[in-house]
Parts: C-alpha cells; structure tokens; sequence
C-alpha cells in the first residue's frame, strides 16, 4: 500500500479499538513561542501525522463511533491571504482530503459548534486524547492536556482515555511505504557521513564537521534532522548525547558521529566511529574491533521472538570479554564503568520510537543496534550503530552501506 491508504487502514484500526459511544481528539500541535515576535520551528505530533500524513500547525482530526459506525473529520486553518503574505500558503481542503485520503475537511473554526453538538449525542462516554509517555498527568504543554483540562472541567461525567499506547503498538510494525522512507533517510545520512569522513583533518572545530553532514543532507533536498547531530572528539565522546559539538579535534583523536537524516519523518540513526586524522592507532584498533565484533554478534541474533534482554546479554557478555582481555575490568559486573546504555531502541517516526520497550522482536519491526565502550582515562568513546528491520526469516540491515570496518573507514579517509 502507498501512504494514504496505510492511514485509511490505521483509522480503520484505531476505530476498531474505540468503544461505542466515543470521540478520539489528536492534534497536530503549535510551534511553541521562541521569543517576543519569533517561534520555535513547527514540528507536527507525530501520531497526528501517522494518522493524517498532514504537517500543518492547528490542524486536529475527530473520530467518532456512534451504534457502531465511524466518522472521520480534518479540521484544518483556513486560507488567509493577508497572513499567507507573511507565513506562506495554507493548505487546500482539497490538497487536505488528497494527503489523508479523508473525506469531511472543515475549517478549524467550526471545530468548537462541531464538539458541543457531538457532547449533546446520547451515550456518549468516552474521549480518547493523545498524551505522550512523558508527559499524561503533567502540566498542560500539549494541546490535547489543554484540552482535557477544559473538558473535564466542564463535562466532569465524561471518561478521557489516553490512546498514546494503542498507537504506539500499531507504529512498532512498519509498512512497506514506511520502510522505503526509512531506507531514504539512511542513503542520504551514508553520503554526510561519507563527505565528513573526506574533508577530515586534526584541528578541525566539531561544528565544522557537522557543517560537511549538513551540507550534504540539504544537497539531497532534506533539511530535517532527525534529532541533534553528535559530533564529538576525544573524551566528549564519552558523554552519550554530548551536542554542543563546539570544541577543536586533536591529532590522534577519535570522533564519535550518531546522527541522521529524515524524511516525512522517518528518521536514520547512525553511530559511526573514526580517527579525526585518518589513521586508527593501536589501542583504537583494539576498542575499536572490540565494539565492531560486539555489534556484529548483536545483529546476528536479530529475528523474530529474540527479546531486547537477550541482545542487551549478548552486548554485555561480548563486551565483557573483550574488556577482560584488555585489562579494563576483573569481571562482568564492572562493565558499567565503560558501557551504560542499551544495546537499542525502536526505530521510526520518532528516532526512540514509542511502543513497548519490553515487546519481543517480530517481523516488520526497525530497531537500531548501537553498543558502545567509553573509556575516559584514555579519552576515547567508541559507538558503531546501525539500523536494522526485523524480517520474517531473520533481518536487514539497512545501512550495511556505511563504511564500519577500519579498513573502510581508513579508506574513507584517504586524502
């Protein structure tokens, strides 16, 4: 399927798990205030946007089941040609039903007459709204706390139901137009991390290597990250989500780059690890092989019905070992010096995509694969990570491509 019918059929499954006698609310969000007269760049929820495939502030969708039948309704800005000559141009009603593959689009300003009739319906219960993991229960950031906080206010009967988890179950398994963008984004990230390997040298400023990343990413026409880039040397790269990426490299060090390209959303998350002059030397070769042998042995163990603790054993075991051999530590227990993350996460919408972290690995799944040694004392942080979909007979990694190997990399650098 393409991607409208993919949220045709998503709606479909949301519905089937409403009650009867119910609303479901989701919003695409606000871009929040930045200062006086600017704001942060808009980013649209993103189970709005799984459902809807519209990125477009304001814009929220309604779901109803009444005696057994669903509506759907799009709720999006009107065109305002006075306010398009400052911000742009507004989407169409027609361009709204064509991305959503929904029928009824209304403005947003008939949202509030539309809510207070459908209040008036018989049997109504029930209102599923979207509150993030973090976030249910807090201080009313999101539009839909705002709005549960004025309906439970005025309509205290009514049950409010929380739909996050149901739509982070259905986002875990990924469609084949969901893993097409998800192979784009990783292509794009394989070319920043080829042209920051080339243009390499000792003394560079981190920011400046991003720079070669970005500049890639906005050649390929993608201008979205799909989180803060990584780009750390020497002892940084100990700091997991070190993103300042404002210091000089020095001869002799390692960076450490975990960063990725989106598209629609979908993002990339690729950890690579490489001497800022070129050349591994000899301890780094041994880290480095080390983590590179880990992961390999991770990634091996990917098929469907393997839980996350069998990888994160596998990772830690391998690592142990390896950190033994090198003197580092006396026994397993004392890894955690060295190693203090997991072994990976879901990958998609969201680069730690939501669903339940605890879920046995089954086809359709992308997961990133990412262990790590990070070693202070001799100012090295060692993390090599790819992106990797569950299939039915074992995995693939999508971002084989990406040199990983020293001798790739060292190949890579060869200027």
């Amino acid at each position: 399927m393409g991607h409208c019918e993919d949220r045709v059929a998503r709606r479909a499954n949301l519905a089937d798990q409403m009650v009867d006698g119910s609303l479901a609310i989701f919003f695409a969000g606000e871009a929040p205030p930045k200062s006086e007269d600017h704001a942060y760049d808009f980013s649209v929820n993103r189970n709005f946007f799984y459902l809807t495939g519209i990125d477009r502030e304001s814009a929220c969708l309604v779901m109803s089941k009444r005696n057994g039948q669903v509506s759907e309704t799009l709720f999006i800005e009107r065109p305002n040609p006075d306010m398009e000559k400052w911000t742009g141009r507004r989407m169409t009603v027609e361009e709204a039903k064509v991305h959503s593959g929904l029928e009824t689009v209304l403005y947003t300003e008939a949202f509030e007459g539309w809510f207070g009739r459908a209040m008036s319906w018989q049997n109504l219960q029930t209102l599923y709204l979207d509150f993030d993991q973090h976030s249910f229960g807090q201080p009313a950031l999101q539009s839909a706390h705002r709005f549960a906080h004025q309906i439970q206010q005025k309509y205290p009967g009514l049950r409010v139901m929380n739909f996050h988890y149901a739509l982070g179950q259905m986002r875990l398994y990924k469609s084949s137009s969901e893993i097409e963008e998800t192979r784009k984004a990783i292509d794009i990230t394989d070319a920043g991390i080829r042209n920051v390997l080339a243009h390499s040298k000792a003394g560079m400023m981190e920011y400046e290597l991003e720079a070669h990343f970005n500049f890639t990413l906005c050649s390929r026409g993608v201008r979205e990250h799909a989180f803060p880039p990584i780009v750390a040397g020497g002892e940084r790269a100990t700091i997991l989500h070190y993103v300042t990426n404002s210091e000089a490299t020095k001869d002799g060090d390692l960076v450490l780059l975990d960063l990725g390209a989106a598209c629609r959303y979908y993002s990339a998350d690729i950890s690579r690890t490489f001497p800022v002059n070129g050349k591994f030397s000899a301890l780094q070769k041994q880290y480095y092989q080390l983590v590179l042998d880990t992961e390999e042995a991770v990634i091996a163990a990917v098929r469907p019905g393997v839980t996350w603790k069998e990888l994160n054993d596998i990772a830690k075991s391998s690592l142990a070992k390896g950190m033994m051999k090198l003197g580092k530590i006396q026994q397993e227990s004392e890894l955690d010096r060295y190693y203090y993350h997991s072994v990976g996460h879901p990958l998609g919408l969201d680069t730690h995509d939501v669903g339940d972290r605890d879920a046995v690995l089954a086809p359709g799944m992308i997961v990133t694969i990412e262990p790590g040694i990070y070693v202070a004392e001799d100012s090295i942080g060692i993390r090599i990570e790819d992106d990797i979909l569950v299939t039915e007979t074992g995995h693939e990694n999508l971002s084989r491509q990406i040199p990983k190997t020293i001798a790739e990399i060292e190949s890579c650098m060869a200027h």
